[in-house]
């Protein structure tokens, strides 16, 4: 092991000890990691990562991703120490109400944290989405001469990182496509919360790596000029890298040093005392930062500005020669959308004949292509099915990087996430299909991607069991609720082609958090818009899509997305009775309850008791707009493998047994 410098021992110790006293202090977190890899993690840092403590959103700077959230104490000291506007009280407030310094680091908190990490493979897939929106916008807007799109992804990864599938589908992923901006650094300390990953982790990792196409380096985790050439060699190869850096969790504690119970639990005052003594550190006072080691991580205030400062020169040189594209850059990195994006969505009439939602959502998307040249993405081996080709933008690939088509393969998992990552980066606008069913795949990316609130569009089709003769399997019963319970998550269900365009003007037009676009396998008829409300009343979530004739309604009919239609056809029936019945077309809960009290009690007005919702869904949830005096047709079983007609009779979807179940209600 090279020598390291009394500096540089002073430095990492630093990282250390306020790790050790932030978790002693809150008798809580994980001081093991910090303690473990604060070496490679230093010398990533100070050496290379090029950054602006003073502007975290400078679009060309270097990611940094800690995979291994639970560490975040790690990362909370690094952005104190180099000038983060993260100051010291924040530190000793970790994991405390109110903090920017939460258990795990937890995006849009403390500036400088990319993404919220913390289920050990999310951050790890991330950072794979991050590189793949560099190499994009790389080829979209660098020109000979001008790069003004440059930089590296970087992330240090754990054990647990590389156990999650996630993190394997992902690495797959990047190795295919030759992600040569991402460098991980692994954490090889060899100790879960169980014990040594002898237990259950016993594969060569780095074999597992050279055969996902990655280049691959081991290293001493504490040789600072071992790690630095590794990163070095890792940013002169065209592939993804991994570098293994053996490590020792709890490094410097005297008892608890490579032992389980150092990765999540506080040392206790007498180890952190041991501890302490043993790297040569005063004991008192805790979060001591030594002035000399303070002045050294702080010179990345001035080599960030400098750094800043001659990218914008580099900018304004580019902007010069093509000011078209400067402009462009702005407008995409601010995360707007140009003028005239929309001037070709279709409009779709009812002599059009009945339409698929998944149909009219590929015409949409490919209307609004050539007016988005950041609009990326594709399906998890799905496009033929869920209609989300761009035609003519050709395939994202390691030898073509400008193609706007991603083919994720059989990974709905990484999708997720990789989605998240290209969000997360900034100037691209991504989406990603699948089946509905398969949401479940990608639910816990879905879930972060809503902690965080950024855009992504899920693209979600084959939406009921109107996808028929496959069967239960892949029919979504509970998906639909389940995405509903995600705070933060807009789930929108269009009933016909028109609401479909609307629906992705909504998605495109969100910044505050992900969006999921469900639809439709099946034909449905595109309502007759003459007679019927404006599908731009998807906007506002739900509307009175048919109003009751001669006075008050008597029943509200409330269905969303294919179960429309049924409503609609059970209102003329019960018309045929003398029952006066309101349609009421309720796409989106989540938009629906943005709308001001006034409106939705316009909507579904309180004093009209009597209301039956359709959907071909779990019933839950749908009490809270029926109330104690309605009732729900949906389905509490799996579904069946038979035509989708056959299935809608069987599952009571049908105008015959909405009507029969209104007039149930009203006691006729």
């Amino acid at each position: 092991m090279t020598q390291q410098t009394e500096l540089d021992q002073l430095c990492v110790n630093t990282i250390r000890t306020l790790a050790m006293d932030g978790v002693q202090k809150a008798n809580s977190g994980h001081p093991g990691l910090p303690m473990g890899a604060a070496a490679m993690a230093y010398v990533l840092w100070m050496r290379f990562l090029r950054h602006n403590p003073t502007n975290p959103a400078w679009p060309d700077r270097d990611r940094f991703v800690l995979s291994a959230g639970h560490g975040s104490m790690m990362l909370y000291s690094l952005l104190h120490l180099t000038g983060y506007d993260l100051p010291l009280e924040e530190l000793q407030s970790f994991r405390q109400w109110g903090s920017r310094t939460p258990g795990h680091p937890e995006y849009g908190l403390a500036p400088g944290v990319e993404t919220t990490t913390g289920p050990l493979g999310q951050g790890f897939t991330n950072g794979v989405g991050m590189a793949i929106a560099e190499a994009y916008l790389a080829a979209y807007f660098n020109r000979p001469g001008h790069k003004i799109v440059d930089h590296y992804v970087y992330a240090i990864v754990s054990d647990g990182d590389l156990m999650e599938g996630v993190a394997s589908e992902a690495a797959s992923l990047a190795g295919h496509l030759r992600l040569g901006k991402l460098m991980y650094l692994y954490d090889d300390n060899r100790i879960t919360i169980e014990g040594s990953t002898d237990l259950a982790f016993t594969e060569d990792r780095g074999q597992r790596f050279e055969a996902y196409s990655w280049h691959v380096q081991h290293v001493d985790g504490y040789d600072l000029e071992g790690i630095a050439a590794a990163i070095g060699a890792a940013q002169a190869d065209p592939r993804p890298s991994l570098i293994i850096a053996r490590t020792h969790i709890g490094y410097g504690s005297p008892n608890k040093q490579d032992t389980a119970e150092v990765h999540g639990s506080p040392l206790g005052e007498e180890e952190l005392r041991l501890t302490k003594e043993n790297l040569g550190w005063p004991t008192e006072p805790p979060f001591l930062i030594p002035g000399q080691a303070l002045a050294h991580f702080r010179e990345a205030l001035e080599r960030g500005s400098s750094w800043e400062a001659e990218w914008q020169a580099r900018f304004q040189a580019y902007a010069a020669e093509y000011p078209d594209l400067a402009e462009e850059w702005r407008m995409v990195m601010a995360g707007e959308l140009p003028a005239g994006w929309d001037a070709d969505l279709p409009v779709f009439g009812p002599d059009d004949g009945s339409l698929a939602t998944r149909v009219a959502s590929g015409k949409v998307l490919n209307a609004i292509a050539p007016h988005l040249p950041t609009l990326i993405g594709g399906s998890a081996d799905l496009a033929p099915s869920c209609k989300t080709y761009l035609n003519g933008c050709g395939d994202f690939s390691a030898d073509d990087p400008g193609g706007r088509n991603f083919h994720f393969g059989v990974r709905e998992h990484a999708m997720g996430g990789i989605l998240s990552g290209m969000a997360l980066h900034g100037g691209v606008i991504p989406f990603g299909s699948t089946f509905l069913v398969f949401s479940d795949y990608m639910r816990p990316s879905i879930r972060l991607a809503a902690m965080m609130e950024i855009p992504v569009v899920y693209v979600f089709t084959h939406d009921s069991i109107g996808i028929g003769e496959d069967g239960p399997t892949h029919q979504p019963i509970e998906q639909l609720a389940a995405l509903r319970a995600i705070p933060h998550l807009t789930v929108i269900r269009p009933a016909d082609a028109n609401e479909t365009v609307v629906a992705w003007r909504v998605a495109l037009e969100h910044r505050e958090g992900p969006v999921a676009l469900l639809f439709t396998r099946q034909k449905l008829p595109v309502l007759d818009r003459a007679t019927l409300a404006p599908a731009d009343g998807l906007t506002r979530g739900a509307y009175v899509l048919a109003e009751a004739e001669g006075g008050r309604p008597d029943v509200i009919l409330i269905a969303t997305g294919s179960e429309v239609p049924v409503a609609l056809a059970a209102r003329e029936r019960l018309a045929q009775q003398g029952v006066r019945a309101r349609v009421v077309n309720m796409p989106s809960w989540e938009l629906f309850e943005r709308q001001p009290q006034s409106y939705r009690d316009e909507v579904l007005p309180p004093e009209v008791t009597a209301r039956l919702a359709i959907e071909a869904g779990v019933p839950q949830g749908w009490h809270r707009y029926v109330g104690d005096g309605g009732d729900v047709i949906g389905i509490e079983r799996f579904g069946a493998s038979a035509p989708y007609k056959v299935l809608w009779e069987k599952y009571g979807f049908t105008a015959e047994n909405v009507a029969a179940r209104a007039l149930e209600m009203l006691e006729y």
